[in-house]
């Protein structure tokens, strides 16, 4: 049975081509929508490009027909701009003035007059309750959805290894058919492993001899740089060793990094430890700099209005870069801060000597980035429409990380299972050119205090 969808503007905002997604039913746009698109045209970074890209794309469609009669769409859906039911009835404390509830009018209205199934499509979680209010149905928009947090791929595995083959395993690997895992019920089963996914191998017989290794081509490798100790930094659990593994490899064999985890594991951290050992100690090259990114919901509303020059806006939105920073170039932990001048003095002149750049990210989109290692910290709080553009700007012997916690989310109508990190970890997932690594809890790294909280809170 066909249904009839009402989109609310925040869908075309995360969205823009949200309406070729449902498939051959019938999507309303109500007049009011238009109204707040027109509104939001001509805001900066990825809001107002969005609503440009959207307001194109009901253009192009415009083009076939006339969108209050109805237009066809190619994949057999036809999209409407819906103008009537302004005098649609709805309980007195719903203020008639409210774009929210003139969405509501629309379908309350259709819902009356239509024999098909009317659903509100909306990110605004408050605005599917009211529509619950009236006796409406109400989702949110899940197309861009990716699996739940507990389910989602985590580009890592523990499984056990026959003791014979534990033993060759530095000299020969072992093919990903003769490990296993057991179930809840302590019966053995095989793992799906994946490219690239990384494995904890525990030996059969005893359970306390580990290996570490990484699948490839169907067998499971020792690490390449388990012994390496980049900018000085030595790793300290698995997840480190797995982390440092994907990052030192080259731009040519490991294009694109995503790591997830919690506060404290040494995320940002070990990836600044990397890109200085490739760009200072070990000058080959390789890479021409280290551009950092550090998407904020700041940086698409606020950057435009603040004073300054771009690098004076994103210095205050670095300060946890400038932190990881402070750690690596002065390792003597006991006169780190002894003196602050000179600290200062070897962070400004990293900046100054263009080793490490900073930009916002709506000042990347449309480029091609070259022989680059590309940080992109807090990347959970980049929509997965910004995700996509970042990807695609990657030039030759460009090296992408995405790093960041799913659930330190600060930016609107985004959560764990939305968010550009987690959507781009799932759609990867397999992929020869990218590696994963989510970390466990227990590798926080930070503090005793924080490892604590993490337990606790």
């Amino acid at each position: 049975m066909k249904k009839v969808y009402v989109l609310d503007t925040n869908v075309l905002i995360q969205a823009p081509s949200a309406f070729l997604c449902f498939e051959e039913n019938t999507v309303i746009i109500p007049v009011v929508v238009l109204e707040e698109l027109d509104n939001l045209k001509k805001d900066e970074g990825e809001r107002g490009m969005n609503v440009r890209k959207a307001i194109r794309g009901l253009e192009q469609l415009r083009g076939r027909g006339c969108l209050t009669a109805g237009v066809e769409m190619e994949n057999g859906g036809l999209l409407k701009v819906e103008k009537n039911y302004v005098d649609v009835e709805l309980p007195p404390d719903f203020h008639e003035h409210k774009q929210d509830n003139r969405i509501l009018k629309v379908c309350k209205g259709l819902a009356e007059d239509l024999d098909e199934p009317v659903i509100l499509v909306t990110k605004d979680i408050l605005l599917r309750i009211k529509a619950q209010l009236l006796g409406l149905t109400a989702e949110d928009f899940t197309t861009e959805q990716v699996a739940e947090e507990e389910i989602q791929y985590r580009g890592r595995e523990e499984v056990f290894v026959p003791e014979e083959a534990f033993k060759d395993f530095r000299k020969k690997g072992v093919s990903v058919d003769k490990v296993y895992c057991t179930d809840e019920a302590g019966e053995i089963c095989r793992p799906t492993l994946y490219e690239n996914e990384f494995v904890l191998l525990k030996a059969d017989q005893s359970s306390r001899k580990t290996h570490l290794g990484r699948v490839e081509n169907g067998m499971i490798k020792k690490l390449e740089y388990q012994k390496a100790k980049p900018y000085g930094v030595t790793p300290r659990n698995s997840g480190q060793y797995f982390m440092q593994e994907a990052l030192m490899q080259p731009a040519s064999k490991a294009p694109l990094v995503i790591v997830k985890g919690m506060a404290g594991t040494s995320k940002t951290f070990y990836s600044l430890a990397v890109g200085l050992e490739k760009v200072l100690n070990q000058p080959t090259g390789e890479y021409r700099r280290i551009l950092i990114c550090r998407p904020n919901a700041q940086f698409d509303s606020d950057i435009g209005f603040l004073p300054g020059d771009e690098q004076e806006k994103i210095s205050p939105l670095l300060r946890p870069v400038i932190d990881n920073l402070e750690q690596l170039i002065d390792s003597d932990e006991k006169e780190r801060y002894a003196n602050e001048a000179e600290l200062q003095g070897k962070i400004d002149e990293i900046f100054d000597r263009g080793i490490i750049q900073a930009e916002a990210m709506n000042f990347i989109r449309g480029r091609s980035i070259a022989k680059t290692y590309l940080i992109i910290d807090e990347a959970q709080n980049m929509t997965p429409d910004q995700v996509k553009g970042i990807i695609t700007r990657a030039g030759r012997d460009t090296k992408i990380i995405l790093i960041g916690d799913p659930n330190q989310i600060d930016r609107p109508f985004l959560d764990e299972r939305t968010n550009g990190l987690s959507y781009a970890s799932e759609h990867m997932k397999g992929s020869p050119l990218c590696w994963q690594l989510t970390f466990n809890a227990s590798e926080c790294e930070r503090s005793e205090l924080a490892m604590d909280a993490i337990q606790r809170l």
